[in-house]
């Protein structure tokens, strides 16, 4: 009994780790420009998802307006690029930290509000804050180019600055980030933190009661949220070389950072990436097929995948797989 309790033990360590090693190696099984670009957008909509989720997954607050935290991230570490010279990898960390000091600004006060209010004051905020953008061309000195947005100097193949020629950097970027945006999650469901917002989500009133301050670690959960968000936009404006309001704080972003979450499974690790894997390549495909003729339709694409996911998975992409994997478990 306890060789074979031993076995799956190790055994639960090993899949993973193929699964790990099978993306570490995917770049150098697919050559084609296009397939790889879908697959680091589909990292790219995982790690949000898995950021989104810190928040929102675990302490049960429902956010639609994280797409102006990542707006934020983003246009920092550009302007900061643009107007200081100063490199992307030290400007990404920069415009975290000042999101973080956003988020939490705007969270104290809404943290107050309860069910629906909340996730439509952080739609308001992020709608706010994306017309003011579209409608300024300039604040204090600082030229922010309004709707038209802001193009990242190109200078060629500059790893120093967070510029490649090829695909394939970026990747691992997305990938590595991926991975620590997991691990994160991973460390903090089984911390007190976790332990702490799983309480307040259960039952806000009675976690209260029993002295757990629920502002404070709804602010924590809210910053590390935040920060990742950041780091997230960050990256899609020096992979694009290109960052505007309209994509990169409007509330189609924000759903689809969401519907992952919820399709995926909110709560878990492993959730908003499912979430992620299905949504993405749907919603890309459609885009680059049908995109010129049916605008939006990878959004109701999201809408039948939802209800669907409502209905059939009410816990997400994760219940059926977590299922097959401890009966496969089981078998070895």
């Amino acid at each position: 009994m306890a060789e074979q309790t031993s076995s799956i033990g190790n055994t639960r360590f090993i899949i993973p780790a193929l699964v790990i090693l099978f993306f570490i190696g995917a770049p150098l099984i697919i050559r084609d420009e296009y397939f790889l670009h879908v697959l680091i957008m589909i990292l790219y909509f995982a790690y949000m998802a898995t950021a989104w989720n810190i928040l929102c997954g675990y302490v049960g607050q429902l956010s639609l307006g994280h797409s102006a935290l990542s707006g934020i991230g983003g246009y920092v570490s550009v302007l900061l690029f643009i107007n200081l010279g100063l490199t992307p990898w030290v400007g990404m960390f920069i415009g975290a930290l000042f999101t973080v000091v956003v988020a939490v600004i705007i969270g104290f006060p809404c943290f107050r509000l309860r069910g629906p209010y909340f996730a439509l004051t952080t739609i308001a905020f992020a709608e706010i804050l994306r017309i003011w953008v579209e409608n300024n061309e300039e604040f204090l000195g600082v030229k922010l180019k309004g709707a038209m947005g802001l193009l990242v100097p190109l200078k060629g193949n500059a790893p120093a600055l967070f510029q490649f020629t090829h695909k394939q950097p970026y990747y691992y970027i997305i990938l590595a980030m991926l991975l620590a945006a997991m691990a994160i999650t991973f460390w903090m469901e089984r911390s007190r933190l976790g332990f702490y917002i799983k309480a307040i989500r259960g039952d806000q009133d009675a976690a209260e009661a029993l002295g757990i301050y629920s502002t404070r670690y709804m602010l924590t959960a809210m910053g590390i949220s935040a920060f990742l968000t950041a780091l997230g936009g960050s990256f899609y404006a020096q992979f694009f070389r290109y960052i505007n309001p309209e994509r990169n704080m409007g509330i189609d972003l924000s759903i689809e950072i969401a519907l992952m979450g919820i399709v995926g499974g909110q709560g878990t690790v492993l959730g908003p990436v499912l979430g992620a894997f299905l949504l993405t390549p749907a919603g890309e495909i459609s885009r680059a097929y049908l995109g010129g003729k049916l605008m939006g339709l990878h959004l109701i694409l999201y809408g039948v995948v939802l209800v669907l996911s409502m209905l059939f998975l009410p816990k997400g992409l994760i219940q059926p797989v977590r299922y097959l994997y401890n009966k496969a478990l089981s078998r070895l």
